[in-house]
């Protein structure tokens, strides 16, 4: 099409023009209308790249967001290969067992405290021993379905000189709640083994003389007596 329409030119030129004119516009025409198209592409592709990178920004290579969450990494491995990570578990494991040593020597001298109190409470272990052995009586006569000779040895109630005694004691020799706490159960189970056997309710009685039984074993354990007593 190009070609067709610069002959025309050219033809048109040579008719108007003298010859030696002609051959100059001639090529000047020939050149323009060979380059225009040249420039007119090229302003094309310009405008194309410039549009695409317009609506399709090049992300850049290094974002905020990007160094960040590879920065995290490679600081963690950083302090993990100079040994900082090493370093604070080491100081955490000391502390703990800085804690361990407090607590075993706290326990340690809570326990010769009581080995003590134990030691200068001679009396209070009479009475605790002769709780084991009422105890014991009041059980044989339970099994035999005798609540008469477990009456005799109970009492009509708790206020009994052994169960008495035996309150003294455990008052002295519990220092824990949880010592505290047997003490309760022990009595309220003993104050049920009395209405039980005075009621003479076999079943009841053999449960409630476990509760007590159970309850003073418990506590013996806690406070380090049961090895001191007899019959336990």
């Amino acid at each position: 099409m190009a070609t067709g329409f610069l002959s025309t030119v050219n033809l048109f030129i040579s008719s108007t023009l003298p010859s030696s004119s002609a051959t100059s516009s001639s090529s000047s025409l020939s050149i323009l209308l060979t380059v225009y198209p040249q420039k007119q592409h090229a302003r094309r592709q310009q405008t194309l790249s410039k549009a695409r990178s317009e609506s399709h920004p090049t992300s850049p290579l290094f974002t905020r967001r990007g160094l960040s969450v590879g920065f995290i990494p490679g600081l963690f491995l950083s302090l993990w290969g100079t040994g900082l990570f090493n370093t604070n578990a080491a100081v955490l494991e000391a502390d703990d067992d800085e804690e361990l040593l407090e607590k075993v020597k706290k326990d340690r001298k809570k326990r010769l405290e009581r080995q003590g109190v134990i030691s200068s409470s001679n009396k209070e272990t009479g009475y605790l021993q002769d709780l084991v052995y009422q105890l014991s009586k009041v059980g044989q006569a339970i099994d035999n379905n005798d609540l008469s000779a477990a009456s005799m040895v109970l009492g009509g109630s708790t206020d009994t000189d052994w169960v008495q005694k035996a309150n003294i004691a455990f008052t002295k020799l519990s220092f824990s709640p949880e010592e505290k706490s047997e003490v309760d159960t022990f009595n309220s189970s003993i104050a049920s083994l009395i209405s039980s056997v005075t009621r003479n309710d076999v079943e009841s009685s053999k449960s409630a003389f476990v509760a007590s039984a159970s309850a003073f074993e418990k506590w013996t354990t806690l406070t380090g007596l049961v090895g001191q007593l007899k019959g336990l």
